[in-house]
């Protein structure tokens, strides 16, 4: 079975070891113990857990963007902005994740799209890779 450390849960629902720490101490996410004694969530609660967390964050239409069949929402800065005469390539820098989004310069023009501005990158898919890491 897949176990994580507590760091380690952290990083994967995005909060901090102690916010991890309290919900287990307050029995609402189930730890054991690893083969080196440390405090550790099997992969499986985890994932029962990161599910529970989605189910009670606030409907996507209270984030003030509106309603949208869009699920996956990364809010954060716009670091670059690159144009051409037709088109420009985005970058935002949502936590530690970069989004590059290419889209018409018009519609770069209109959203006043440049460093340092709020952005939310709305991903609809119907091609997603999964990869595994080596270390899993």
């Amino acid at each position: 079975m897949t176990m994580f450390r507590i760091r380690q849960a952290a990083e994967l629902l995005g909060v901090s070891d102690d916010t991890v720490r309290r919900w287990a101490d307050s029995g609402r996410l189930p730890t054991t113990t690893d083969e080196s004694g440390r405090r550790a969530v099997e992969g499986a609660e985890l994932a029962r857990f990161a599910e529970q967390l989605a189910a009670e964050a606030p409907p996507a239409d209270q984030d003030g963007l509106g309603r949208s069949s869009a699920r996956n929402r990364f809010t954060g800065l716009v670091t670059r902005v690159v144009r051409d005469t037709v088109m420009a390539q985005v970058e935002i820098q949502a936590g530690p994740y970069r989004v590059v989004s290419l889209m018409s310069r018009e519609a770069a023009d209109e959203l006043g799209l440049k460093p340092g501005v709020l952005a939310v990158a709305s991903i609809k898919s119907t091609n997603v890779v999964v990869e595994v890491p080596d270390n899993a």
